[in-house]
């Protein structure tokens, strides 16, 4: 009676967990299916389009877009004048772009990488030190250090958006681009940093440390060992930590918002869309297009660095 209901169990959990599935993918789905119709046929309510539409993708990655409001005279003219340097053409189409209507999505797109990549990297890079010397090293104070550094997620950021940012303002570093980069730059590593330290503290605790004794008996500094036993064996961990922490910066919309809005040209994606939602250029296959590549980046982050999400790297690595 027991082997006779499994299947159905089995059945049941697969069918819960594809259910699941398809609730969390859905949204996707119409997005990517608003994004191809056409103005037309947006009241259609099949995912499938009636005819595909890439205008959107190539008007916000800017291509085929350089000649679109060039009159035809002009062009032909150009054809009919081999004499022209590539210069002098140069200044002729530009007298004919008309940029006011053109949403900035490849500069949003390279800011919120950049911002990403950079807080996301000097986060991990700070917190591989950090943990290892919670999870292995003996100092007075330890305790109340790792359980203090926690105590940043006891306030929501919005409490803390107005005190810091007038520290940084009586400090003068939002008087430049450059220092106001930086300033997100460390509010995105404080942001990360507790959990990172806390995820990648409880890791380093499961690897053995008679790894590390072999390590320093054959003559491996503090810093060797952490190289080349710590790092390796923690590569799946780290990985995680890298995605949480780019994720954070990459959807973060609080602090760029108040610290970016005298810099343009330093928005961020997050702001970038907000823009794009109250302007003119508030499309639907545009919005939908520009929401489809700003999920991009994270799935391509995620599948790249997939393989080394698995964990027991350690394990056999010491006979007890």
């Amino acid at each position: 009676m027991v082997t006779g209901k499994r299947p159905l169990r089995k059945i049941g959990f697969a069918l819960l967990v594809l259910s699941i599935v398809l609730f969390c993918i859905f949204p996707f789905v119409q997005m990517l299916s608003l994004s191809l119709k056409y103005q037309w046929d947006w009241g259609n309510p099949s995912l499938i389009p009636s005819r595909l539409n890439f205008d959107a993708y190539k008007e916000l990655l800017n291509i085929g877009q350089s000649l679109k409001n060039v009159p035809e005279s002009i062009i032909n003219l150009l054809d009919e004048s081999p004499d022209l340097t590539p210069a002098q053409r140069s200044a002729i189409l530009a007298k004919y772009q008309d940029t006011g209507d053109v949403f900035p999505f490849l500069k949003y797109f390279g800011n919120s990488l950049v911002l990403s990549l950079s807080a996301a990297l000097f986060s991990v890079i700070l917190a591989v030190f950090g943990a290892y010397s919670f999870s292995r090293l003996r100092y007075r104070g330890r305790a109340v250090v790792q359980r203090g550094v926690l105590m940043v997620y006891m306030f929501g950021g919005i409490l803390l958006l107005i005190p810091l940012y007038k520290v940084f303002v009586s400090i003068g570093l939002l008087s430049t681009p450059t220092g106001t980069f930086i300033g997100l730059l460390v509010i995105y590593m404080v942001q990360t940093l507790p959990v990172s330290l806390y995820m990648l503290g409880n890791y380093f605790r499961t690897i053995p440390f008679s790894i590390e004794e072999a390590a320093m008996i054959e003559g491996a500094s503090r810093f060797g060992t952490i190289w080349r036993i710590i790092i390796p064996l923690s590569i799946s961990a780290i990985a995680t930590v890298y995605i949480y922490s780019f994720m954070i910066a990459w959807n973060e919309y609080l602090f760029a918002s108040v610290f970016l809005k005298s810099y343009k040209d330093l928005y961020t994606l997050p702001i970038g869309l907000k823009t794009l939602f109250v302007s003119k250029n508030a499309i639907w296959d545009r919005i939908m297009a520009a929401s489809m590549l700003t999920a991009l980046p994270v799935m391509a982050l995620f599948m790249t660095i997939q393989k080394n999400l698995t964990g027991g790297m350690a394990a056999g690595g010491v006979k007890e």
